[in-house]
């Protein structure tokens, strides 16, 4: 049962959900090279990485693939002033608090929890964000830091020829102890 649990069936890794827009992040990051933080502007600054408003989408798509079918619905939204309703992809239950901007200015890159994004055509969710997942990077975070301004690079590779190099960044990103990582209200409030 525990197994089922954690399974990528039960916790919907890896599952496309539908959304008004196909939307591609492999072809606006990797393609186009549009930073995260173009769509996501409170990333750095916030708790949620904020959907961007149809206005952002506006922005090219006034003058590119203006008149695709595909993105109608990007028009309506922006002509009758009314937001998309995205499905939530990467969605944790109500009793989690999780802070985009604390884990992105210690050093915690976007593919650490969302997966390559910069390489899926359509959304998926990149982990299980089970609890014991969270706590495997909260208990070692020198596996999963990298250096800050690395953070939003999708294509980023650890070094291997430094053994302590996790280590040094948790120390300069003064990542507090693991006893305060792991208190049941770091998350839990």
């Amino acid at each position: 049962m525990m197994a089922f649990e954690r399974s990528p069936y039960r916790t919907n890794e890896n599952v496309v959900y539908d959304q008004p827009v196909p939307f591609s992040h492999d072809h606006h990051t990797a393609a186009m090279g549009i930073d995260c933080r173009y769509c996501h502007t409170t990333v750095e600054r916030a708790a949620s990485a904020n959907i961007p408003a149809t206005e952002i989408c506006m922005n090219c798509h006034k003058e590119i693939w203006k008149d695709s079918p595909m993105l109608e619905p990007v028009r309506a939204s922006y002509r009758d002033n009314q937001p998309l309703e995205w499905n939530r992809v990467h969605d944790l239950p109500d009793f989690v608090y999780f802070d985009h901007s604390i884990h992105v200015a210690k050093g915690v890159g976007c593919a650490t929890c969302h997966g390559q994004v910069n390489e899926m055509p359509l959304i998926a969710r990149g982990a299980s964000l089970q609890m014991g997942w969270c706590l495997e990077c909260h208990r070692n975070p020198e596996l999963f830091v990298r250096p800050p301004e690395e953070v939003f690079n999708m294509d980023w590779e650890r070094p291997t020829d430094d053994p302590e190099y996790g280590s040094k960044l948790v120390a300069a990103a003064g990542i507090e102890d693991e006893q305060r990582l792991t208190s049941c209200s770091t998350c839990h409030r």
